[in-house]
């Protein structure tokens, strides 16, 4: 019987060894078939335009030819030329465009699996074609020159964290006697001289001591279980806590009218000079209020922000002369004295430009209507009424509302005025929600009446950080709570004694107060002498700060270090 009748014979089966002969033999067919199909003649015939196709230099030994990248398509290749030759077109001027011909030559050194040549052909042609040619730099802004002293920074700041090489072992576990007498030397306003450099620090009482001095504010009203600073945006750490004024009116109103008082003990310390400056922080805009003599000033100065449009017309109502000096080109800057809004030199032709733009649009909208009276239907027009001008006008004063171009400056005798206005307005007690029936908060570097006595929170850290060599110590402190400008430049003494004139500095700023260090003086103002501010309750260098202009502007402290005993900051 044959083979081919047997019952379960296939006639296409092959032994194993069989399949793996015919296996190699098709291999090797193929590759010569693959070095064919992409022989350079024969891609330059089926691509015009398309550099021919080189597999590269062969690999030492026997073997097939060198496999062709599977990532270098034609298609790319296409693309790339492509992009050069729009780029050439778009540019023949330019003397670094490198010919066509160029280019497909110096593409033809390279081989196919070469990482450099694959980076290029997914890059942009211009970019490679073009000879490197110094760039201009971008403009950075130039660091400051260092100072042995720092400018006033009046922002709140939530908090501090200062790091150094050398331990601040010296902060820590005070002493109930060190603490006691830091106390005492805070009320008595006595100013602790230390040396310029301190070898042992933490075996320093006057260093200790002053620390504990340092970190003393005064605060009314006083709730243990409430945080009351910050007060802007504060209502979700209240939420859940007990507030039995809430839903008493009695007891808002006897709040308010010990609130009342302290306020008004306050501004009478600020007017004889013996409290520098105080804040007034409310669930929707804080209050900075400054003693005569202070950033520059020879009047008492108080500074709002952020307000509102209803606030700001409640206080015109009210007959409160104010300026926005943020803002050169507001309409009512007559009413409200704008020769004090701003100190720059050309202010005078922005309100003037701003006064031609207003009269010019009143104007066209008087002409608006004029072709409706030649076509005779005017009447069948319906025109807009007073209400809707008088809107489209006061649109740009609406803009500025919580934003920080609506900070209010307040001069002199207003000043008293707007304290009696703070205390009757509504505006200051949140009607709804956590902050409902809470007063302001009232914070003070010195002591006044119905005021509370609280110290911020101090936390010292050691960690290794790395560094080439291995690791080192890395020290740093940290305060938290209600930081005032004072208590900056008075830690910032300590530290630069403590230290060995060497730390740095982060500072965290309430942003609603930043805007404070804006100018309040014209440019040609001379600072003033402060020794009528000599019992104000601050250290005398601390003082001699306070009384320079302000220069900040919209910005305020971020950043501090001081090296070999002088500062450089950012902003």
């Amino acid at each position: 019987m044959s083979s081919d009748k047997l019952p379960g014979y296939s006639p296409s089966f092959k032994k194993p060894s069989e399949i793996l002969r015919l296996s190699r033999r098709r291999s090797r067919s193929e590759a010569g078939v693959r070095t064919g199909l992409f022989s350079p003649g024969d891609v330059t015939k089926r691509v015009p335009g398309v550099r021919p196709f080189s597999p590269g230099p062969q690999r030492s030994g026997s073997g097939p030819g060198k496999r062709r990248n599977p990532f270098a398509s034609l298609e790319n290749t296409v693309a790339a030329k492509k992009r050069a030759e729009s780029v050439a077109e778009c540019c023949p001027q330019e003397s670094w465009a490198l010919p066509a011909a160029k280019e497909q030559e110096n593409l033809q050194h390279h081989s196919v699996d070469d990482v450099i040549w694959e980076e290029s052909l997914h890059s942009d042609p211009a970019a490679t074609t073009k000879p490197q040619t110094p760039e201009k730099p971008i403009p950075t802004p130039e660091p400051c020159n260092a100072s042995v002293t720092y400018p006033a920074d009046w922002s709140l700041k939530t908090r501090l964290l200062f790091t150094s090489s050398q331990p601040f072992t010296w902060t820590d576990h005070l002493k109930a006697q060190e603490e006691a007498q830091g106390l005492i030397l805070h009320c008595r306003a006595s100013p602790v001289s230390l040396p310029h450099s301190i070898a042992e620090p933490k075996s320093s009482t006057d260093l200790r001591c002053a620390f504990q001095q340092a970190l003393v504010y005064w605060l009314h009203p006083t709730f243990p279980w409430l945080q009351l600073f910050p007060r802007i945006g504060a209502d979700r750490k209240m939420t859940g806590k007990n507030s039995p004024w809430t839903q008493d009116e009695a007891l808002q109103q006897v709040l308010m009218s010990e609130w009342a008082l302290s306020f008004t003990s306050l501004y009478n310390m600020l007017k004889a000079k013996l409290c520098p400056y105080f804040y007034v922080c409310t669930y929707q805009f804080t209050v900075l209020f400054r003693a005569a003599g202070i950033a520059g000033s020879d009047v008492i100065t108080a500074v709002m922000s952020p307000t509102t449009r209803g606030i700001r017309e409640a206080m015109k109502n009210e007959g409160i002369d104010f300026s926005l000096p943020l803002v050169t080109n507001e309409p009512n800057n007559k009413k409200t004295k704008a020769s004090e809004s701003t100190c720059e030199s050309d202010d005078k032709t922005q309100e003037a430009e701003h006064e031609g733009e207003e009269a010019e649009v009143d104007s066209d909208e008087d002409e608006s209507f004029s072709w409706l009276e030649e076509m005779g239907v005017e009447d069948k027009i319906k025109k807009p009424d007073a209400i809707s001008i008088k809107l489209r006008k006061e649109k740009n004063e609406v803009k500025l509302d919580h934003r920080p171009e609506s900070v209010v400056l307040v001069k002199g005798a207003n000043t008293f005025t707007l304290l009696n206005f703070l205390i009757n307005c509504k505006s200051v007690v949140a009607a709804a929600g956590p902050q409902a029936g809470l007063p302001p908060t009232l914070l003070s570097p010195v002591a006044f009446r119905g005021a509370t006595m609280h110290t911020m929170k101090a936390r010292t850290v050691n960690v290794k950080t790395r560094v080439s060599s291995g690791y080192k110590d890395q020290f740093s402190l940290e305060i938290t709570g209600p930081v005032m400008p004072h208590t900056v430049h008075s830690l910032t003494l300590l530290l630069k004694a403590a230290q060995k004139g060497s730390f740095s500095a982060s500072l965290y700023t309430h942003e609603p107060t930043t805007v404070f260090n804006t100018a309040i003086h014209p440019q040609n103002c001379k600072e003033t002498d402060g020794a009528e501010l000599a019992h104000c309750g601050l250290h005398p260098l601390t003082l001699e700060q306070f009384t320079q202009l302000s220069t900040l502007g919209k910005f305020s402290l971020r950043h501090l270090e001081l090296n070999d005993y002088k500062y450089t900051w950012k902003c």
